[in-house]
């Protein structure tokens, strides 16, 4: 809970930047490069602010902060104008005048949210490059495997026509030797008809 406490220190500075940016003058590029130097300093330490939200507070829950940070910011930002508004050299408040007031925080603001966006994807950056690396390393072993079954596929496409062709010259081999056995009777039973007519005509 202390850390959490801490945490909050930083939209409170966002605020004070916000805030202080009120008090510099509406003419930046009028008024010399030294006041754009100032509003560029605020810009600069709002984006820092935006990035140390988002590491600290989360982007959800920080980028609620931050827009709490801008209306309250803005809201007071009006009423003190409005009461004071001879200190801040506007003799009547035109609408023209409090736009532009309102204009400058909403441009800090958003600078915090440039930064929390850079931040937040820099992490998911991060966070998905082991995923990536997975990804690949998941389509190396599909591809490996695929070879792997490929070449098992083939091996057994092989050894089956080894099977295949050795039982095919087992057939070949059992008619052949069917083929002698039955030439062989044939023979035999011709020698015995040959024998038995013989011995009937010595007998006559």
């Amino acid at each position: 809970m202390e850390k959490k406490k801490i945490y909050y220190s930083t939209p409170a500075l966002l605020a004070v930047i916000i805030f202080a940016s009120n008090f510099l003058s509406t003419d930046l590029f009028k008024a010399g490069f030294q006041n754009f130097s100032v509003w560029f300093l605020l810009s600069l330490f709002s984006f820092a602010c935006g990035w140390l939200i988002n590491k600290t507070l989360g982007y959800n829950h920080g980028g609620k902060v931050v827009f709490a940070v801008i209306v309250a910011s803005t809201f007071i930002s009006v009423l003190l104008i409005s009461f004071f508004s001879g200190y801040f050299g506007l003799s009547d408040l035109l609408v023209e005048n409090m736009i532009l007031y309102i204009l400058r925080n909403i441009m800090l603001g958003a600078m915090a949210f440039c930064g929390m966006a850079l931040s937040e994807v820099i992490i998911l950056q991060k966070q998905s490059a082991p995923s990536r690396s997975k990804e690949e390393d998941s389509k190396r072993v599909l591809t490996n495997a695929q070879k792997e079954a490929q070449l098992l596929v083939e091996d057994a496409k092989l050894k089956a026509d080894k099977m295949i062709y050795q039982v095919q010259q087992g057939v070949n081999d059992m008619v052949d030797r069917k083929n002698q056995i039955e030439r062989r009777l044939k023979e035999f039973i011709a020698a015995e008809r040959e024998l038995i007519k013989k011995y009937e005509s010595e007998e006559e």
